[in-house]
């Protein structure tokens, strides 16, 4: 999503009209259609997706329409079985796509658009608000948690607070029709490692929208040239503090190159209030790591099921790759089980 709008905002900013064109409402309560995005631009290029087929090829020609009325508007398709498989969505139904036209050179789109590009790189729950009451003049803003509201003068945090939600929302409040989607989630994966699993994990944990921290000791492996996607930091794992800072909303990954060292992360992860704490391992290693922490350093039985171990979905990995991919499956399970008490 973030490249989309910095395309958006390159094109806006060199005097380019765009169209916007948004999923916003499908079949069922929670669509999975919704939030799939595609940028239309007056050059002729187009960015991102929604979804492919017929849907896609169809709204391409109506944004191209919209780029001569300059006028924004919405349009329902009724889904036949291919077109609902393009999609990806698993019922029959309807989809609701939202064309929404930006000026070129507009100066308030333009500051709009460089907030939330930026917001990619904060660690701050924030959702895109859409005011499409009135179709020909919809409104964007973002509201960005314990900051407030910037973008249209026509939506206000007051009506809007009550719908922020995990998910994407089509909602009615007092009138106003509102579209919203989280932006950004609070909260970065720390891997503590930088070897063959953690380049896998990175490249697919980035893809999905977690912001990844890799932290090393080895000077080879903490640089971005490896990990071009994360920040990295070369430190000492006997003092994970003086790297990072882990708060609530965190996840704590710990695959180092030695048992010893992933021991002495895992005890100083474990008294911090990280959302998630892995260690990869096998289960004689791990088994054997439980021990110590009850037996020498005097956690709880509490304490170990704060562990997910062994890490990851179980789902026969083997290779770095498959590890990666079973890791970055639970993440996103956990992410989806505790967004909702945690953002809002």
């Amino acid at each position: 999503m973030k490249n989309l709008f910095q395309k958006m905002h390159e094109h806006i900013s060199s005097g380019q009209s765009v169209v916007l064109v948004s999923i916003i409402a499908s079949s069922g309560s929670t669509p999975r259609g919704a939030g799939a995005r595609m940028l239309v631009c007056e050059n002729g290029e187009s960015f991102g997706t929604i979804g492919g087929g017929a849907v896609e090829h169809e709204s391409q020609q109506l944004a191209k329409e919209v780029l001569s009325s300059k006028q924004s508007y919405s349009q329902g398709f009724n889904l036949s079985p291919n077109q609902v498989a393009d999609l990806g969505m698993i019922c029959g139904g309807d989809v609701t796509v939202y064309f929404q036209y930006f000026e070129g050179g507009d100066e308030k789109s333009i500051a709009l658009l460089k907030l939330i590009i930026e917001l990619f790189h904060w660690n701050v729950n924030s959702w895109i608000i859409m005011d499409i009451t009135d179709e020909v003049a919809w409104g964007l803003a973002v509201y960005m948690q314990d900051q407030g509201l910037f973008g249209s003068e026509s939506i206000t945090t007051t009506e809007i607070l009550p719908l922020l939600s995990s998910q994407c929302v089509l909602a009615v409040k007092n009138d106003r029709k509102y579209y919203i989607e989280p932006l950004v989630r609070a909260g970065k994966v720390c891997i503590f490692g930088g070897g063959h699993v953690a380049q896998d994990l990175v490249q697919i944990l980035t893809h999905i929208g977690f912001r990844c921290m890799v932290i090393e000791d080895r000077p080879e492996f903490a640089n971005n040239r490896i990990f071009p996607q994360a920040e990295t930091y070369l430190g000492d794992f006997n003092n994970i503090g003086a790297s990072v800072q882990i708060e609530p909303n965190d996840y704590v990954i710990i695959m180092t190159r030695g048992h010893q060292y992933d021991y002495t992360v895992l005890v100083q992860a474990l008294r911090t209030d990280a959302l998630y704490i892995g260690m990869i391992g096998s289960k004689t290693k791990l088994s054997a790591i439980f021990r110590k922490l009850v037996d020498e350093d005097g956690f709880t039985q509490d304490d170990i099921q704060k562990i997910y171990s062994p890490i990851g979905l179980d789902i026969k990995a083997e290779t770095p790759a498959e590890i990666a991919i079973s890791i970055a499956g639970q993440l996103i399970e956990v992410r989806a089980s505790n967004r909702q008490i945690r953002t809002l």
